[in-house]
């Protein structure tokens, strides 16, 4: 089998994403001594983007992009917008968790602290290998390559985060209003995943309506539910009139990490980060003359 190898900005930032998240996540096994479930999730973030760029280097090295079983033209793109997410998020979560109030470690704190630094250098690798790779002006892509095809992912990646602080402990169970909010969360998180997987497996095609309309008309939805769940989440969680506390505890600034109305605000904050991420893709799909090569 015949090895290809081209020399290319895309290709040196694939390695350089993949070295930095092999070193993050090989420090913080060593000698991060980590503890919890927190610490879990940053090492998951950091060995699934190893594993995914691998994958996808050595599908690129021995040119078997043709026999691959999903659409070369999306995934790349797509995997590394995810990869990019989770690396924000290690980078951000791991700090907050294992280096607040670390100091005096020694060599735990050191190891912690260059975890740390090799989480954001992923970061940034991988978000340049998404801008190297997303779709220019006139330039016929994937449409995961398009801008729009890039909120999907980040849309939905916004949605999981929501989950993980909705659902521990479970808020949103208190009243109907809460409950309303959550069914909009999950609607736009299964109708946003499906349209990638379809445009990662190239089965848009096989719709019985035209695509680019659908995603219209998903988009113009989508931000009517998330502009009314940007309204109910706070009103419904921070209003004292409907049970709420518009007031952070003391208890909240002496624990680890998050407490419950932190997380409720970081519900909320994320809710009209997604009502943002949903109204630019409305006006991108609009906009946007999608070509299917």
């Amino acid at each position: 089998m015949a090895i290809v190898l081209h020399s290319s900005p895309l290709l040196w930032t694939r390695l350089a994403a993949m070295i930095f998240a092999c070193v993050a996540f090989s420090l913080a096994v060593h000698g991060g001594k980590l503890h919890h479930g927190t610490g879990d999730w940053c090492i998951f973030c950091w060995a699934f983007s190893f594993a995914g760029s691998l994958l996808v280097l050595l599908i690129e090295l021995f040119g078997l992009q043709t026999r691959a079983p999903v659409s070369w033209k999306n995934f790349p793109i797509t995997f590394a917008c995810y990869a990019a997410l989770l690396c924000l998020s290690a980078s951000i979560i791991f700090p907050l968790y294992f280096l607040k109030g670390s100091s005096g470690q020694g060599e735990i704190g050191t190891y912690r602290i260059v975890t740390t630094v090799f989480s954001c250098l992923a970061t940034i690798a991988y978000i340049a290998e998404v801008s190297i790779s997303k779709a220019r002006p006139g330039e016929v892509a994937g449409y995961m390559a398009t801008a729009p095809g890039l909120l999907k992912v980040c849309e939905t990646f916004v949605a999981c985060i929501i989950f993980v602080f909705i659902s521990d402990p479970v808020v949103y169970d208190r009243n109907h209003a809460l409950k309303y909010c959550m069914s909009v969360y999950c609607i736009c998180f299964i109708l946003s995943a499906a349209i990638i997987l379809l445009c990662i497996g190239e089965c848009t095609g096989c719709l019985p309506f035209p695509f680019a309309r659908f995603l219209s008309a998903y988009a113009l939805l989508a931000v009517v539910l998330y502009l009314s769940a940007t309204i109910v989440w706070p009103i419904f969680n921070f209003d004292p009139k409907h049970g709420g506390s518009k007031d952070r505890p003391h208890f909240c600034n002496t624990g680890m990490g998050l407490c419950s109305w932190d997380k409720l605000m970081a519900v909320a904050v994320l809710t009209g980060v997604n009502f943002i991420l949903y109204l630019a893709d409305l006006i991108y799909s609009t906009r946007l003359v999608f070509i299917n090569a």
